[in-house]
Formats: C-alpha cells, structure tokens, sequence
C-alpha cells in the first residue's frame, strides 16, 4: 500500500534549511516519493501550527522508512538539525 511522509517545519535557520531542502529532494526521489505538497497555503484547523507543512507519497510504508533511513537523506537531515523543529510522520493510504 502507498504511505504519506508528512512533515510540520518551524524553521529557525533558512540557508542551513535550504541545504537540506537541496539534498532530501533527491534522497526522497531515489526511494520512489513525490512531493504532493510543500510550503503550500494551509488552514491549521487544531493542534500546534508549524509554519511549512510537507507531504510526500511513497509507494510504501517500507520505502518511506528506509528512505529516512537512507545514509542519503540522514546527510540531507544533519543540515536540518539545529535549523528546525519538526514533526514527521508516515501513514499509510487505506484506499
């Protein structure tokens, strides 16, 4: 089944984010996901709003996971240490 990695990104260090934006997009696209939303308009209807909101689909629960644990996107992440709060999760799709 397919899964959604959702992020919500408080991000305190924009160039250093930026990095890590330039590196997890293709750590992201090696592991199959595409970006459905990032940094789009969004309406935080409960809960503690994060300013940047992200989501991508995977072809599976497997694939996201392993993409976050991929030495690639782990180089793409130590740039976002220290630059962000984040809250990241990863659903899968019951369609």
């Amino acid at each position: 089944m397919p899964a959604l990695w959702i992020a919500h990104v408080t991000v305190s260090d924009a160039e250093a984010y930026g990095r890590y934006a330039e590196l997890a997009g293709p750590a992201i696209a090696q592991h199959g996901g595409s970006f459905l939303a990032r940094g789009a308009r969004f309406v935080q209807l409960e809960g503690n709003e994060r300013p940047r909101n992200v989501v991508a689909r995977f072809p599976t629960l497997e694939a996201a996971v392993d993409c976050y644990n991929s030495a690639e996107y782990q180089a793409a992440l130590d740039h976002a240490r220290g630059a962000s709060e984040r809250d990241l999760m990863v659903i899968e799709i019951t369609e």
